[in-house]
C-alpha cells in the first residue's frame, strides 16, 4: 500500500469501527427499551426498530464502508440516535 493511502485506509477503518460500535449500542438500546415507550413516543414499533438496527449491523459487517448499503446503514443508526432515542427517553419519563 502506498504511504499516501495508509492514513486514508486507517481513517476508513476507524470510521467503520465507530459505525459498528454505534450500531451495536443502538441495537442494545432499542432492544432494552420497553415496547410501550415506542408507542408513547409516536415512533415505529419496537420490532421495526430492532429489525432495522439488526439489518444495519449485518450490512455494516458484510459490506465495505464506502458502499451505498453501508451509507444507508449509517443513516439508519444516525436517525435512531437523533430522532427516535430522544423521543423514547422523553416518553419514559
Amino acid at each position: 500500500m502506498s504511504i499516501l493511502l495508509a492514513p486514508l485506509a486507517l481513517f476508513f477503518l476507524l470510521v467503520r469501527l465507530a459505525a459498528l460500535v454505534a450500531g451495536i449500542v443502538a441495537l442494545i438500546d432499542a432492544a432494552m427499551t420497553p415496547a410501550g415507550a415506542f408507542v408513547a413516543a409516536g415512533k415505529a414499533t419496537k420490532q421495526v426498530w430492532v429489525t432495522i438496527l439488526a439489518v444495519t449491523l449485518a450490512v455494516l459487517l458484510i459490506f465495505s464502508f464506502i458502499s451505498f448499503f453501508a451509507l444507508a446503514a449509517v443513516v439508519a443508526v444516525i436517525v435512531y440516535f437523533v430522532d427516535a432515542r430522544p423521543a423514547l427517553r422523553r416518553a419514559r419519563q
